[in-house]
């Protein structure tokens, strides 16, 4: 009987062992399945966030381009437009920033109370108030930051710091906008203090809601510790991508009164931001990275506030004077002079421009082979002198643009538009060249906060988390002794990320990134057509779906993994094709009664004229005039080689302005153009 009891007994423990090994086989093919969903998600946030910067450097490099060929006597909005753009003359008046002390702080004001030299109690009020959402008040926030500009235009462009036996340094990287990571930053680590010194390392603003508030805090105590805060600069700060990117409507929005001022004060101070940090001669801590060419020596030398933007035409406004338009010449609140009606169209003007100098190519054409010979023809400005601030322009935006890849060589970012791909070979030579042993650099968002590459010899550190969706990316922070090795603190800043199932977290975020997905895949609708019609010689209206997959990767060049999405963006079949017009139909939203181009075109580059109109916006009233809105529309359609009609334009800005007042409200308009997410967003 015992004996059939024990066979009995290993039987039952064979079938629970063979039950267990199911069990377990089953959950690891369903962790495996989620995390390919989550990095197929990862990829679609990055490469739509990647496009969007190349845009951006695209049309700052247009704008750059018709500061070099045009003249502001034929068309004086283009005129002022770019001279408005690059507008270097109206933040050199140090003393206006004085008139902060003209502006009176209300017995009723209830927020922090700021006194100067800023103390530790300060600084620490305010981190109090921000967390309580408590605003600053305007005439503090003017007086901070002209204490901070004079402190930071006396800094070196590379902070020489130290560590010691008795303390460690902090290590923070993006932050964007997020408040609520840097606070927990300071809960788990402790306020900067002479024995708790931080390096800060750039992208402070942009994306988030709370940038200004970011750069408030730090700023207060940059005042308390000057030798123990350090703040590198970053590719965001930078007030044309603060355009497209958000800071500059925060801070218009939370500051009207005084907004204007606040921002032309904060483009001066992070002219003046430190480009780098090296941390006992050993460990470099930048924003971006480094290219083949990165000479600290030539960084450490150079003017850094002549800098103030990506674009290379900023190098050539510093060496010689551009038409500008003074205080008393400007309008009220248009940059076209009212009393000069245009007379020309941008297209005119540029082919006209274009004949003076002998040109026939477009601008894309030109930029490449104009990057030495349009200095070079400025009277005005030395040989020498030119080659050398391309030099600098060059190696200031591989140190805030670039990325580590994994082959050896370097070569240009086209994926961001800016700085450069830069391999293991190029990281040992600089490394080996400078006599250091490590680089700490941010830039990119990663999904666990930090990230080595480069034989352990590149280190990314990331500190905004949920920076693309809530639950899609841990937060982290470095803590570096003087063994000089690196140990992370990773954190989520938001509660209900760690309420959720793995399941649930990757399904949301998985959401979000087809929603942005599926807006870009309607912004390519025409040229997507086309490329499916390639494949439907026969004009059948149905393509396979590995010809759907190529079409979508060679109109869009994001470079995702469309078979795997197939599933997700697209419904059923038959027999294996697709019916791409029904497939488009599914995708469609209500289009405004217009040119199907011009619609298109607004989806498509909706960030791009929303930037062109706050630049218009001169006095940040959030309205244009009808004719700065049509000029504005053929700007763009110049600057993409559109040929979108005079008529279709009209009757657009006469459509959208609603109380037939002669102007158009900018938020309203980009809001009446945005993507619906129920009529674009499948359920999944």
């Amino acid at each position: 009987t015992s004996g059939s009891w024990d066979v009995a007994l290993q039987n039952q423990t064979k079938r629970t062992m063979r039950a267990a090994l199911l069990i377990q086989r089953w959950y690891r093919q369903y962790v495996a399945r989620l995390e390919m969903r989550r990095r197929c998600t990862w990829n679609i946030f990055q490469s739509i966030e990647y496009a969007g910067e190349q845009d951006q450097i695209k049309l700052y490099n247009f704008f750059g381009y018709l500061m070099d060929h045009f003249t502001p006597q034929p068309i004086a909005f283009l005129g002022n437009l770019i001279s408005h753009i690059f507008r270097e003359h109206d933040i050199g008046r140090d003393v206006e920033w004085e008139s902060y002390k003209s502006i009176e702080v209300p017995e009723l004001y209830s927020g922090p109370h700021l006194s100067f030299p800023m103390t530790f109690s300060n600084a620490a009020e305010l981190v109090e108030a921000f967390k309580n959402k408590q605003q600053l008040h305007s005439r503090y926030v003017l007086q901070l930051l002209v204490e901070s500009w004079r402190r930071l235009r006396i800094l070196p462009n590379i902070s020489q710091i130290s560590t010691c036996h008795s303390k460690e340094i902090t290590i923070c990287g993006d932050l964007h906008g997020h408040l609520e990571d840097l606070l927990l930053v300071f809960y788990k680590n402790g306020l900067p203090s002479s024995e708790r010194p931080y390096v800060f390392n750039g992208d402070y603003v942009d994306r988030g809601k709370d940038s200004l508030e970011i750069l408030l805090i730090l700023f207060s105590f940059l005042l308390v510790y000057p030798n123990d805060v350090h703040l590198n600069r970053g590719n965001h700060e930078d007030h044309i991508v603060n355009l497209r990117y958000g800071f500059t409507k925060e801070v218009l929005g939370k500051y009207k009164l005084h907004g204007k001022k606040i921002l032309k004060l904060l483009q001066k101070i992070f002219s003046w931001l430190p480009l780098a940090t090296v941390i006992d001669h050993k460990v470099l801590v930048l924003h971006g990275g480094i290219s083949d060419t990165t000479d600290l020596h030539l960084l450490s030398r150079v003017d850094r506030h002549k800098f103030v933007g990506s674009s290379r035409r900023r190098v050539r406004s510093l060496t010689h004077t551009t038409y500008t338009v003074t205080r008393h010449e400007a309008p009220r609140r248009s940059l076209q002079v009212q009393t000069t009606r245009v007379t020309y169209s941008v297209e005119e003007e540029l082919k006209k421009r274009r004949r003076q100098a002998g040109l026939s190519q477009s601008y894309r054409d030109l930029h490449n082979s104009t990057m030495n010979s349009d200095l070079d023809s400025d009277p005005d400005s030395g040989g020498e002198l030119l080659d050398s601030n391309e030099d600098e322009w060059k190696q200031i935006v591989d140190l805030l643009w670039s990325d580590p890849m994994p082959q050896d060589g370097c070569i240009p970012n086209d994926v961001r538009g800016g700085g450069c791909y830069w391999g293991p070979n190029v990281t040992e030579e600089v490394l080996r060249r400078h006599n250091l042993t490590l680089l700490i650099r941010s830039h990119e968002c990663k999904q666990e906060g930090y990230e080595f590459c480069h034989n352990r010899k590149v280190l990314t550190i990331f500190s905004a988390s949920n920076y693309y969706e809530v639950g899609s990316n841990r937060g982290a922070y470095i803590r570096m002794g003087p063994d000089l090795v690196p140990h992370f603190i990773q954190y989520q800043a938001n509660r209900s990320t760690r309420e959720l199932t793995l399941r649930q977290s990757v399904g949301q975020t998985e959401r979000s990134a087809l929603k942005a997905l599926r807006e870009k895949l309607f912004a390519h609708k025409s040229e997507l057509v086309s490329a499916f019609q390639v494949y439907d010689p026969e004009h059948k209206g149905r393509i396979s779906l590995g010809n759907w997959a190529s079409a979508m990767e060679a109109v869009l060049k994001l470079g995702l993994p469309w078979r795997m999405l197939r599933s997700q963006l697209v419904g059923e079949t038959v027999d294996g094709m697709l019916d791409y017009q029904l497939w488009f139909r599914e995708l469609s939203i209500t289009e405004h009664k217009t040119e199907v181009t011009l619609t298109q075109t607004m989806y498509k580059n909706h960030s791009n004229l929303e930037t062109i109109f706050r630049i218009i916006d001169t006095d940040n009233s959030g309205l244009i005039s009808l004719e700065e809105f049509r000029q504005t529309w053929k700007l763009l359609s110049t600057h993409l080689q559109t040929d979108i009609s005079d008529k279709a334009i009209s009757d657009l800005a006469v459509s959208i302005d609603f109380n037939k007042d002669g102007s158009i409200d900018i938020n309203e308009f980009m809001e009446a153009f945005r993507l619906p997410s129920a009529q674009v967003l499948h359920e999944i």
